[in-house]
């Protein structure tokens, strides 16, 4: 685990509290025309600095914070999709985090993670000498839960949006006699659709139905707990010396307001990543600035440090520009950019060729999708109801071939194949969850729910030839205790796994019901993802792991009953690091 920095000599530099939330779309906002939610704060936010009109990120999660934290389009990264491993940024990427805690500030991530879970790929890898949350692409329950600080769990009470602000609050108080940088990923209003009660009736009774009331209501329990933070920066005498910078993930997560834009979450047209960008700078950035340029997630990185006055590694290759002209409004002239996204389909094998991605300019929006190009001018129609590619083609031609170059220059040289897991980390000492959506699997093997989302888990295992397999990377050699993670019904005992790694094997009963029901879930509507379980362990006898890269497979040796057991990951355990325990 990265190891805290050294207070900064220069201590003029301004704290950063940069807030993102998930899945709210550009309408779910009041001062965008929204008259069906209430966000004060927000909009307090982009009345006392500057809005970004035209601010664009990444069609999913995962890519958008990959961009964000690191300046630079997500397929650099590794990161492609949301899941199975899509969402893993690289080791050597380097973050946000990571260039400001090597200039003396304290950094802090609390909330949603989505990068990976492993260490380094971990937030403690990345840069934060803090991280409270959880590192999966959703949780499960919003409501007393259990999640994680550097890597041990912890329970928590009450709603996490709420829990998310307190800790954010206390790394503020904190560290308020030196510089910090505080990000704050809030998970709602992502489904499950929780909420608690007195911001659900709100909505309720105003007509809406349960998604949206939730949803609504989310958006104002966050705005509630960004008026805390504003308050706390009074309150320290910090609200001058703080830039503050809110901004969503990507469109919004179903079909409501959305600025008249086509296209929602996971959509390459302008209303699945045109989003809000609010920053706030008393002293520095006039209120009441508004930013017609184009400008995007990329650009942040850029922009803080320039802002900051931190320096950028040399060598180190962005895609992103600084803000700072257009925020101080000393940009007599700004380049003309093209904005370009990307989002592959989900196959959890290599990221394909071009799938769906568009590119944007100040006045068109080329998009490719499995039909082919299409063009839009987005002065004249920005809700994209007339295709242009027949009647203009020679900006259609022009825009295509920069699609292909952009797609072309961001993936070449890149390996997409799933990244090992690494084990055995000398930083990281907490045991590893080989997760379900990170297997390949066979012989009948299947996810319990549709897409081997976060927290899936895996069923099927009706015959010998079912199996599943991780592929990990050792780097300390040892002796390993495993443990499966499992549910199997009384009536289902009795058979007996196998699981294999570097040419040695262990074999194991199931001899243990455990077959507790799912945890209950305060839902609104029917969730899509899975429900949460209390999983079981079969603790496996101890294997010697060596170093380098393996693969580590489980499979029946013989089923007794319909089905030898329900499976959610493996933990790995380092218990002894003696070369001759081999096993």
């Amino acid at each position: 685990m990265a190891k805290p920095s050294a207070p900064a000599s220069s201590p003029e530099r301004p704290n950063v509290l940069l807030i993102l939330t998930d899945d709210q779309g550009y309408g779910d906002i009041r001062s965008h025309g929204n008259p069906m939610v209430d966000t004060p704060t927000m909009d307090r936010l982009a009345d006392e600095g500057a809005r970004f009109d035209r601010f664009y990120v990444s069609p999913l999660c995962a890519p958008t914070r990959a961009a964000l934290l690191t300046g630079r389009y997500h397929l650099r990264t590794g990161v492609w999709g949301v899941t199975r491993g899509q969402e893993v940024m690289r080791a050597a990427e380097i973050t946000v985090a990571r260039i400001f805690r090597d200039a003396g500030y304290a950094t802090g991530c609390f909330g949603k993670w989505h990068n990976g879970e492993h260490y380094p790929h971990h937030p403690n890898g990345k840069g934060f000498d803090e991280f409270v949350g959880f590192c999966a692409g959703h949780w499960c329950n919003y409501f007393d839960t259990e999640l994680e600080h550097n890597g041990a769990p912890i329970r928590t009470e009450g709603f996490i949006s709420d829990f998310l602000t307190d800790a954010a609050l206390g790394f503020i108080a904190a560290n308020r006699s030196r510089p910090f940088l505080c990000y704050l990923p809030f998970n709602a209003p992502h489904g499950p659709f929780q909420v608690p009660d007195r911001y659900f009736d709100k909505y309720a009774a105003a007509g809406l139905n349960a998604k949206d009331a939730t949803v609504y209501g989310m958006c104002e329990n966050v705005d509630d707990n960004i008026g805390q933070l504003l308050d706390r920066l009074e309150q320290l005498g910090l609200e001058n010396r703080t830039i503050v910078l809110f901004m969503t993930d990507n469109g919004p997560n179903g079909q409501r307001y959305n600025g008249g834009m086509r296209g929602v979450k996971g959509s390459v047209h302008e209303g699945g990543h045109r989003v809000p960008l609010f920053v706030r700078w008393p002293g520095r950035i006039r209120p009441g600035t508004f930013v017609t340029e184009l400008a995007a997630h990329i650009d942040i990185l850029p922009t803080l440090a320039d802002l900051c006055n931190v320096p950028i590694p040399g060598g180190l290759a962005l895609d992103g520009m600084s803000l700072r002209p257009l925020l101080e409004g000393s940009a007599a002239e700004w380049p003309e950019r093209t904005i370009f996204t990307h989002r592959a389909a989900y196959d959890g094998r290599e990221c394909p060729g071009p799938a769906e991605g568009a590119v944007r300019t100040k006045t068109h929006r080329c998009v490719y999708t499995h039909r082919g190009y299409e063009l839009y001018d987005m002065l004249a129609d920005p809700a994209e109801t007339t295709d242009l590619a027949n009647s203009r083609p020679e900006i259609l031609a022009e825009l295509s071939r920069t699609y292909e170059r952009m797609f072309r220059d961001c993936t070449a040289g890149q390996d997409f194949t799933r990244m090992a897991v690494p084990i055995g980390v000398e930083e990281w000492p907490q045991p590893v969850y080989l997760q379900a959506p990170l297997a390949d699997l066979a012989g009948g093997v299947a996810f319990r729910g549709e897409h081997g989302w976060s927290h899936d888990w895996l069923v099927g295992w009706t015959s010998t030839a079912a199996e599943a397999s991780w592929r990990i990377a050792v780097s300390r050699e040892g002796t390993y205790e495993i443990a499966i993670m499992y549910t199997c019904p009384e009536e289902e005992t009795g058979s007996r796994l196998r699981v294999e790694v570097a040419g040695a094997a262990v074999e194991v009963s199931v001899d243990k019901a455990h077959d507790p029901p799912p945890i209950s879930s305060p839902d609104r509507v029917p969730r899509i993802e899975v429900l949460e379980k209390e999983w079981g362990a079969l603790i496996c006898p101890p294997l010697f792991l060596p170093i380098g890269a393996q693969r580590i497979r489980v499979h029946p040796v013989h089923v007794s009953g319909v089905a030898a057991l329900e499976l959610k990951a493996l933990r790995l355990r380092r218990v002894d690091s003696r070369a001759s325990g081999r096993t």
